[in-house]
């Protein structure tokens, strides 16, 4: 089969392209796969990041591909359609994740529609934050696919709100296993400058608003000396408040903050000095967090929103805190802590999952998604 891809890919970096590299690999042992890129995914000024791509010191695998949709130029929207289109696909998989991108690959899926079978993958339907025009771009887009991918039941309830009839599979997303294997502890510790012989406590990842830091370094404030907090990411945006929240803590000797993008080869330094990953969100579809703290086997505290309870609490791989706030953080740390029998139970319950969630099955059940929908049209 004949399969193109419309995404962002190298040199594009973070966990969408990560993931799109996954796929573009996996399809690629079964299939003829193309991969069609942005040529610019957003305007400068409405990236809050530091920079949208692969640095010289980045090791992320390029991924060989057609840079031709800019996002905020209509003219390229036709151009990348002619090419997609004279490739002759059987069938073309997009990302979709905010409603930015709805008008672009809209335009695109709503016109290749009758050419092939089109499949987008959905990471949200309803975005973390939220505009006023979310529901009718999105509305918009979804109509150009045949069918959708979810990698959640939270994001196939949000689709269903907006589309009733929409068909769609969801498919649990796979481990990124990409970060090499665990070191030793002690070799990670002393490498990350943190005192050896502590509770660690990580959070991981991009630092925006909905993902809760500040109710962790609240929750951590009513821990004892034993503790560490690991801040590891880019923060979205300013720091300034989270950098007051740690100064007037009482424990900023015990908060190791590293602030800055983390290279794919770093990544193992982080999960092997950890002993719990903390997603402290006050929102959430699922995350790629949770998919690389299962390679690691390093067990995760969440609260119940979107899917964080689907992927992790009932799954076992780890503990759902009773709210999603500072006391029931702390409440969900200290049960952690004060339990070696939930410690490894919750390892023995990522062993089984990390059987099950493989790029394979992943891409298998994709593409069997496809064939149903084509046997269909």
């Amino acid at each position: 089969m004949k399969i193109a891809i419309l995404s962002c890919f190298y040199p594009y970096r973070g966990g969408i392209s990560q993931f799109n590299a996954c796929l573009y690999g996996e399809l690629g042992k079964e299939h003829v796969v193309k991969a069609f890129n942005f040529k610019r995914q957003y305007p400068d000024f409405l990236f809050p990041g530091k920079t949208q791509y692969v640095t010289a010191d980045d090791e992320a695998v390029p991924v060989e591909s057609i840079s031709l949709l800019d996002t905020a130029n209509p003219f390229t929207y036709a151009a990348t359609l002619k090419a997609i289109r004279d490739w002759k696909p059987d069938l073309l998989i997009v990302r979709y994740w905010m409603s930015y991108f709805a008008p672009s690959l809209g335009f695109i899926t709503r016109h290749m529609k009758k050419h092939c079978t089109v499949i987008s993958i959905l990471d949200n339907v309803i975005p973390h934050e939220p505009h006023f025009f979310d529901r009718p771009f999105t509305k918009y887009f979804l109509k150009g696919s045949h069918g959708h991918i979810t990698l959640c039941e939270a994001v196939a309830k949000d689709l269903l709100e907006i589309d009733p009839g929409a068909r769609y599979k969801v498919i649990q997303h796979p481990l990124y296993s990409h970060f090499g294997k665990k070191t030793e502890r002690k070799e990670a510790e002393k490498k990350l400058g943190l005192v050896p012989g502590m509770k660690n406590i990580l959070f991981f990842g991009l630092i925006r608003d909905y993902k809760g830091l500040d109710i962790l370094i609240d929750a951590f404030k009513g821990l004892g000396k034993g503790y560490q907090l690991i801040i590891a990411g880019e923060p979205y945006g300013s720091f300034s408040k989270y950098q007051d929240q740690i100064d007037g803590s009482g424990c900023k000797d015990r908060i190791h903050t590293f602030l800055h993008y983390i290279r794919d080869s770093e990544v193992k330094d982080y999960f092997s000095a950890a002993d719990v990953t903390v997603l402290p969100y006050r929102s959430a579809t699922q995350s790629g967090i949770s998919s690389i703290s299962y390679h690691f086997e390093v067990p995760m505290i969440v609260t119940d929103v979107g899917g964080m309870k689907e992927t992790v609490g009932d799954k076992g791989t780890g503990l759902l805190a009773d709210g999603c706030n500072a006391d029931a953080i702390r409440r969900a740390i200290l049960k952690y802590f004060g339990d070696t029998d939930i410690r490894e139970q919750c390892k023995t319950e990522i062993r089984k999952e990390k059987e099950r969630l493989s790029w394979s099955s992943f891409c298998r059940q994709l593409t069997d998604f496809s064939s149903q929908l084509k046997n269909s049209l």
